[in-house]
């Protein structure tokens, strides 16, 4: 077997199936687009979904449909049974991203081909052993009412040299393979390699450890056979045409290839780990402890690093949480294990990017911007950090043991892994509450699964029912908002009942842009269009009811005027994506928007919160091209090679077509790849008023805006405000500077009111102090009410409490918002109390806490708690005393 580097290996796949007739495609994005079922792109057969549905008709290339086609697809799993993301790092064959290698069929060849190709490639062409190989089948299901799959069987025994004995039928968990809880499905047959020594071969023979997990006998290739349909009752029904869903591990493959025993050996990871080898000062293979961190992060920068390339940035929640999570873990084990304590992460994106430039450019395209979010995102987790030690010696003061529930929100807030928690707590001689932290990790993997758990129907069973026959769906709509059509299909199941038309003037919902609504009428009777929706053939219209007769001529229109709005919207997108680039700088490109009738939303890549100078500048950029009234270029069908030359703007991880529309206003300002509508000329937009800058997730920023109709409300708004002032303030030069010196004067009277409250606490105060009461012979007890104080007021006279008392008391203040359902409540004890009795102020809160629905926390002389239930703040009170004699007991 010769020794292959990853590139060759990976061409060796794609040129074999070339070879056989399929159209090497492109991966799809790791952020899938247009489906709502998938956190993450997971397979490569994800973005061949609509085929599997029989929503298209095979791959679209070089003019024609393809029934075959191979590729290799980037791929990120962080959950399920091989991908706890705890463990990955670990093991030497585990990964967040990897490649998957694939081949498919579509209605072509089945099962006879797919095995023979199988084989001849795995051992004609990379020579491996055939004496190490196994092949499982589906052993079939009786709850399914399914046999063994005999035909694939049989077809390994044909079609292959493989041993007859080395052909093992297997259960429905590893050998029927399912889209979801519905759709396609069908048995598969996976290959298997026993990468063990001789000896260890004839001491347990290779089938007793196929599907056991074992590191050295593995799969390494997985052939499904998608041949029937899960219906939504959990059903089984034959699919019209059968189809071949293939998927190799890459990483795995190359290991296997390469001699190596770990994946992270391969050429695949070496460059990585060498760029960590030299940030951190170790040697990779010299310390276990220090090799599994590298390998986190070598695997982990793949993950974060296309994550983001392709369109999910760190963030708080879904897919961005995710990536944030990933990221973090991988930062930890640098800073923890390789003592690397500043940001190093982000320095690994060049490298990685120069190794996958001719495979996955997305990543060198986008290197820049990838790397400053990661590094922004590292320099605000490592001060967390600092944080989170803070913390931990907070969660330590004076206990034995720190509990689950510190130990989880060290983990899950401030990112601590549980060893270092453990490490830290050792050399305080404490323990750590174990069970309860896996309790917690637990419970949060469930809400994790339970949020990435996406579900749809999809096995097409809201049929449709064919009016015309041999017609086309075409869209007619950038020429004209009215056409004469017939209705091809209609389809009443499902949440809404919905339409084909053979010519439509609707626009479809897409890139941002919102479907039009409008009327399908013949005579009397109308049907109003709700919303639009496309797969690759036709366009769906979804109607509020079904005519009684669907023959006949149909007229379809428009609402224009909704439809104008929309594209001024439109094409001020544009307008303002060039502003932005003009201004900021060329690393600003889109990463999502929404164009309605109402307003626009834009978000692109860019750190910075962007200043009302830079506001203002790029708005009156977009206003000055609006006046200019400059006529739209549109080019329809132009060659995607011929566009790029003329520089169009073009979404990272899109997928675009081989012919594709260049709207272009002013050459040298706008020229962007695009299939919504927009305005002739942009005079017709009328005016260009920013709404709102925000964040919306790392390094990227969210402009939202308003223009034509919108825009005259808005400005008719500011004026009549402005209006409004002027009433109140009188007529004024300076609207702004009076307003300004009345807010002054607020702040001013509220200081006044504040100190006056400041003062009657404190008169408050040493009434109370004046009527303290003994407890138990020793200890002097200062409790009460404090009326209109918060709760840094109370912190206040706590402190001023501290001063003031004698030793051997305990002051004890409240106060409540009854209209907020607000309670805060604030203890002090004296040095000799804590010193001879044992009483915190912190333990005494947490008690007077709980009975007002809440708790807190503090340091031992001086501790705070807040609740929810005001009502109870004068029993808490009476009850002090009681509490204390308690405690004291104790």
């Amino acid at each position: 077997m010769k020794n292959r580097s990853s590139a060759q290996i990976r061409q060796d796949f794609l040129t074999f199936f070339e070879e056989k007739g399929h159209a090497v495609v492109d991966s799809a994005p790791v952020v899938p687009r247009n489906d709502s079922t998938l956190l993450f792109t997971n397979a490569g057969m994800n973005q061949f979904k609509p085929i599997f549905l029989d929503e298209q008709k095979g791959v679209k290339k070089n003019g024609k449909i393809w029934n075959r086609a191979t590729d290799t697809q980037r791929c990120i799993r962080v959950s399920g049974k091989h991908n706890d993301l705890e463990e990955v790092g670990r093991d030497t064959y585990h990964h967040t991203l990897f490649e998957m290698l694939g081949n498919w069929s579509f209605g072509d060849y089945f099962k006879k081909e797919a095995i023979r190709w199988a084989w001849e490639l795995l051992v004609d062409v990379w020579e491996l052993d055939p004496g190490r190989l196994y092949a499982t089948v589906f052993e079939g299901d009786e709850s399914d009412g399914l046999p063994m799959d005999e035909e694939a069987a049989t077809f390994w025994k044909s079609e292959t040299g493989i041993n007859p004995d080395h052909v093992l039928a297997c259960g429905k968990k590893d050998n029927f393979w399912e889209m979801g809880d519905t759709g396609p499905c069908g048995p598969c047959s996976e290959v298997h390699i026993d990468l063990r020594s001789d000896d260890e071969r004839a001491e347990t023979p290779g089938a007793d450890l196929v599907n056991k997990d074992h590191p050295r006998v593995m799969e390494i290739w997985n052939l499904v056979f998608i041949q029937f349909n899960r219906q939504p009752d959990g059903s089984l029904e034959k699919l019209p045409a059968q189809h071949v869903d293939t998927g190799m591990g890459f990483e795995r493959m190359c290991a296997v290839l390469q001699g190596k025993n770990s994946n992270y050996d391969t050429d695949l990871f070496m460059p990585v780990l060498k760029k960590i080898e030299e940030l951190s000062g170790i040697s990779y293979k010299d310390d276990p402890e220090t090799d599994i961190a590298m390998q986190v992060i070598a695997d982990h920068i793949r993950a974060v690093s296309f994550s983001i390339a392709d369109g999910a940035s760190p963030d708080n929640e879904g897919r961005g949480f995710v990536v944030r999570r990933i990221l973090r873990r991988a930062v930890r084990y640098g800073w923890d294990k390789l003592n690397l304590k500043k940001p190093f992460f982000h320095k690994i994106v060049p490298a990685l990017a120069k190794q996958f430039e001719d495979v996955f450019p997305v990543l060198a395209d986008q290197q820049k911007f990838v790397t400053s979010v990661i590094k922004s995102e590292e320099e605000s987790f490592l001060n967390t950090l600092g944080q989170g030690i803070e913390l931990f010696n907070e969660v330590a003061e004076g206990k034995e043991t720190i509990s689950g529930e510190d130990a989880f929100k060290l983990h899950d807030t401030y990112g601590f892994p549980i060893d270092l928690t453990e490490l830290m707590a050792r050399e305080r001689g404490m323990e750590v509450d174990h069970e309860g932290f896996q309790q917690k990790m637990q419970e949060q993997k469930e809400r994790a699964r339970a949020a990435g758990n996406f579900k749809a129907d999809q096995s097409g069973s809201k049929e449709w029912t064919t009016v015309h026959e041999n017609l086309e769906s075409r869209f007619v709509g950038y020429d004209q908002l009215a056409a004469s059509t017939k209705i091809m299909a209609y389809r009443k199941s499902g949440d809404q009942p919905a339409v084909i038309l053979a010519k439509t003037p609707f626009y479809a919902e897409s890139g941002g842009q919102v479907a039009d609504t409008g009327t399908i009428t013949n005579g009397d009777q109308v049907m109003n269009v709700l919303d639009v929706q496309k797969n690759e053939q036709d366009f769906i219209h979804f109607v509020d009811e079904l005519p009684a007769d669907f023959s006949g001529e149909w007229k379809a229109e428009v609402d224009q005027y909704r439809r104008r709005e929309i594209m001024k919207h439109h094409t001020a997108t544009h307008l303002v994506h060039a502003a932005l680039r003009e201004t900021l700088g060329d690393h600003v490109v889109q990463k999502g928007s929404l164009v309605d009738e109402h307003h626009l939303r834009f978000d692109f890549s860019h750190y910075d919160p962007l200043s009302r100078d830079e506001l203002d500048t790029i708005e009156k950029m977009v206003n000055d091209h609006i006046q200019e009234n400059i006529t739209r270029q549109e080019d329809r069908d132009v060659p995607i090679e011929k566009a790029k030359e003329r520089g169009a703007m073009m979404l990272f991880g899109e997928k675009y077509g081989e012919k594709v529309r260049v709207i272009t206003f002013n050459s040298d300002y706008s020229v962007e790849l695009c299939g919504g509508t927009h305005v002739n000329a942009t005079g017709e937009i009328g005016y260009f008023r920013f709404l709102n800058e925000s964040s919306v997730a790392s390094g990227v920023r969210r402009i939202e805006a308003v223009v034509g109709k919108a825009a005259d409300a808005y400005l008719r708004k500011e004026k009549s405000v402005l209006q409004s002032i002027h009433q109140e303030i009188g007529q004024s030069k300076d609207p702004a500077a009076d307003v300004h010196r009345l807010v002054e004067e607020r702040k001013q009277l509220q200081k006044k009111i504040e100190q006056l409250q400041h003062r009657q606490s404190l008169s408050k105060l040493e009434e109370l102090i004046s009527g303290a009461e003994e407890v138990d012979g020793s200890i002097l007890l200062v409790a009460g009410e404090v009326p209109h104080a918060d709760m840094n007021l109370l912190k206040q006279l706590g402190y001023e409490a501290l001063e003031k008392l004698p030793k051997g008391t305990i002051a004890i203040l409240g106060a409540k918002d009854m209209e907020a359902g607000k309670v805060y409540i604030v203890a002090t004890v004296t040095d000799d109390i804590i010193e001879n009795k044992g009483i915190q102020a912190g333990a005494l809160v947490g008690k007077l806490g709980q009975k007002l629905g809440g708790g807190g926390g503090g340091q031992p002389k001086l501790a705070t708690a807040g609740g929810s239930k005001p009502e109870k703040l004068e029993e808490v009170l009476n009850d002090a005393a009681e509490i204390i004699k308690q405690q004291l007991a104790d």
